[in-house]
């Protein structure tokens, strides 16, 4: 690798960071005689940084030189950064040369938008047609999908790559027309629907004929930026629920905003990203995914906001006393699953577990519950009746909210013994 490569790469690397909507779950696809890589099982597996790289997968933008002027983003057109691009073939011999060497086990692809969409999205593809035709390569690839092209090329790629992603970016239209003027919602959009319709096409096709072709079998995802704009996390979780309806739908990811243009009087002044509140929405969109809550449970119209204190599926309980305490040994699965500190495999054990006799407080920590916090939620054969009827909310969430205070001191004390400060 000659040193202008090398300098383009670290510039492009960096670019890339901000966007998180990076993952490889949900596909198989496996070698083939001849080729190289794999995608299928334990072909990837990751290891995110704290700004959102996914360091397994070769993360990386094919060029920062764009079209727009998008308030949040440090590639914006107005800004006074150091541009440079690859051209489709040095971008996809750099990913074999980083995959024969072990450095990598996939590529992420995503730009800065160039002339406009089409012209860029084309230099995508082509990089992936060398990846798959001429290199012969079977890993994963996941690959944005630039608002604005043409559906016949977002077709073409959804032929060739594992996962596409579209970024909302925003959660709002008003507040994108604000920050981002040349963008809009229809243009994000259509690429979702294109996806969408193309992967239940494939579907139907491979019902008929398995060895028909798959299209995006790793599914969608999209990126949200949380506290760049005034949006609720009613309003985030509500667009959330909608994608999830979505058949084609997996993740929605979101980033809290780093303020990388704090001169900009459109957006808000905060000294760093907004990472509990970050935390947070992830925590209640796994209980909107897999716990079977509705986001209007989690968020209303008296509370827009999630707790900070304590984490979702706890503020909700406490806000409902009423629904508790639960006997393990006699309560349906919903309503275990609805219990802080037992989860989904947790919750499936107990229900399990329970037809061959009444369970105890030691029996449900092997388990795996969390008694720390379920205590105060549930009954079994010989748990002390003080629940959170007879502690009172407040209680509870004092006691709840001293312990993690107590846990983030002794870990941030033993990060500064390891580290020596």
């Amino acid at each position: 690798m000659n040193d202008w490569t090398l300098e383009k790469l670290k510039i492009l690397a960096d670019a890339a960071k901000y966007d998180v909507s990076c993952a490889s779950s949900g596909t198989s696809r496996g070698n083939v005689p001849g080729g190289i890589g794999s995608a299928a099982g334990w072909g990837i597996c990751h290891s995110f940084t704290p700004d959102g790289r996914c360091i397994s997968l070769f993360k990386i933008l094919l060029t920062n030189h764009c079209i727009y002027d998008c308030a949040y983003c440090s590639n914006r057109r107005s800004n006074d950064v150091r541009r440079t691009a690859f051209s489709p073939e040095e971008l996809a011999e750099l990913t074999i040369e980083f995959y024969r060497r072990n450095y990598i086990e996939g590529l992420f692809l995503s730009s800065g938008v160039m002339r406009n969409p089409d012209y860029t999205m084309e230099r995508m593809l082509h990089v992936v047609k060398l990846l798959r035709g001429e290199h012969r390569f079977n890993g994963y690839i996941h690959m944005k999908t630039i608002p604005g092209a043409s559906d016949e090329l977002v077709v073409r790629a959804g032929t060739l790559v594992d996962r596409m992603s579209v970024n909302l970016e925003i959660p709002s239209e008003q507040n994108l027309k604000l920050l981002a003027p040349e963008k809009d919602y229809p243009s994000v959009f259509a690429p979702m629907r294109t996806i969408q319709q193309g992967i239940l096409e494939s579907a139907e096709d491979r019902k008929k004929m398995r060895s028909a072709p798959r299209f995006v079998p790793a599914g969608q995802s999209t990126q949200i930026i949380i506290g760049a704009s005034p949006d609720s996390d009613r309003q985030i979780l509500s667009l959330a629920s909608a994608l999830y309806r979505r058949p084609s739908f997996k993740r929605v990811y979101y980033s809290g905003y780093i303020p990388v243009n704090p001169g900009d009087s459109r957006l808000p002044a905060l000294s760093r990203p907004p990472l509990v509140r970050e935390n947070r929405l992830y925590q209640a969109d796994w209980l909107i995914r897999f716990y079977d809550f509705r986001a209007g449970e989690l968020v209303d119209g008296t509370r827009p906001d999630l707790d900070l204190d304590v984490d979702p599926k706890m503020s909700w309980a406490l806000r409902h006393p009423d629904f508790f305490p639960i006997d393990v040994n006699t309560a349906p699965y919903e309503m275990i699953l609805r219990v802080p500190g037992i989860g989904v495999k947790s919750a499936g054990l107990i229900v399990a577990s329970r037809r061959y006799g009444r369970l105890t407080s030691a029996q449900l920590k092997r388990i795996g519950v969390v008694m720390k916090r379920a205590q105060y939620f549930i009954v079994c054969r010989e748990l002390p009746v003080q629940t959170v009827n007879e502690l009172t909310p407040q209680y509870v969430r004092r006691q709840v909210s001293q312990k993690k205070q107590k846990k983030a001191a002794a870990d941030l004390l033993q990060y500064s013994i390891n580290w020596g400060e």
